[in-house]
């Protein structure tokens, strides 16, 4: 028996809507401000979108077991504050590191305080079976007052100029100059995507998030999976942090602010079930290139903050009610 038109309408819309958006918005944008399609403008919401994108894949696995995580802005400004300090001053043992060997390293401890973070947010899920949005809503006050307290209120700055530099650089690849911090968001994704339509893993992420006590019959560690969901969540969200801080070179407690909600609405925006047991990484890249491209138009349109933060909140209901929907027809 064929859907009623109604209800293929929905499931075409689910399915595609977020490459639609996409579409509308771009050639919207581009009518309305020719400052838009400007190189300069365009590879400005790339990098824009990079750090949200990096976020939104850990957010994805998460949001895929039914989870949530609210934490992830301010363990961006922790992890951020902390690398940046190993970057102006080093390890008390080593002392000042070259900048090329830095860099990375501090990579890896942004990315080890993220881990540590999520893995609290894992252990409190699983072991006390607190809820998601309470766990990581307290992190996210920890995090976010750790962050003030390492740093006293102030940024960590001034940082060495090649930080900076590192952040805006560019890299030749295929005759294209691609920023790096791009090229780092495409292979976070890449992995991300690999991870979860590809491995045993991912087949584990949807089966909790489909139905737990199902997956917990058939043999599925349900603690451990979990767990490492969320420690992979705050690890991207540290190695983000890092990130954010070379291009603004500078590690700024305040950083972060807002970043969980636009993870959150570019997972779902990518058609990612808040119910959990459906989603992708892919659609996840195309909804964190729909809030960048949108806040980024409403910017040059010199629409107010206030009225973005109203129009993001519909786009955020919308994509819900669809997925509410598409799951009502079912």
């Amino acid at each position: 028996m064929s859907p009623s038109p109604g209800r293929w309408f929905t499931q075409v819309l689910a399915r595609y809507g977020s490459i639609v958006m996409l579409v509308v918005l771009l050639l919207g944008m581009s009518l309305a401000t020719p400052e838009f399609s400007k190189l300069s403008n365009l590879l400005n919401v790339a990098r824009q979108v990079s750090i949200v994108a990096i976020i939104a894949t850990g957010m994805t696995f998460v949001i895929i077991t039914a989870g949530i995580d609210l934490s992830v802005g301010s363990v961006l400004a922790l992890a951020g504050v902390i690398s940046m300090t190993f970057l102006r001053d080093g390890l008390p043992i080593t002392g000042a590191l070259p900048i090329l060997l830095a860099i990375p390293l501090s990579a890896v401890v942004a990315s080890f305080i993220g881990a540590g973070c999520g893995a609290f947010n894992g252990f409190f899920v699983t072991r006390f079976r607190m809820a998601p949005f309470v766990a990581t809503l307290a992190m996210m006050t920890i995090a976010r007052g750790l962050a003030y307290v390492y740093t006293d209120g102030a940024p960590v700055s001034p940082l060495p100029p090649a930080v900076g530099e590192f952040g805006a650089s560019e890299v030749n690849l295929l005759l294209l100059r691609i920023p790096t911090l791009v090229l780092i968001a495409l292979v976070v994704v890449a992995v991300g995507h690999v991870l979860l339509s590809r491995t045993s893993f991912g087949r584990r992420v949807y089966a909790i998030g489909g139905n737990e006590e199902a997956a917990r019959l058939s043999g599925i560690n349900v603690r451990r999976a979990k767990l490492e969901v969320y420690s992979l969540c705050g690890l991207l969200a540290g190695l983000s942090g890092m990130l954010l801080a070379t291009r603004l070179a500078s590690g700024d407690p305040k950083s972060g602010m807002g970043f969980e909600l636009n993870a959150i609405a570019a997972v779902v925006l990518g058609g990612t079930s808040l119910m959990g047991g459906r989603g992708t990484v892919v659609g996840t890249l195309l909804g964190a290139l729909v809030i960048g491209v949108l806040d980024n138009g409403l910017i040059l349109l010199d629409v107010s903050a206030f009225y973005q933060m109203v129009v993001k909140g519909f786009v955020i209901l919308a994509a819900v009610l669809l997925d509410t929907l598409t799951r009502t027809d079912r």
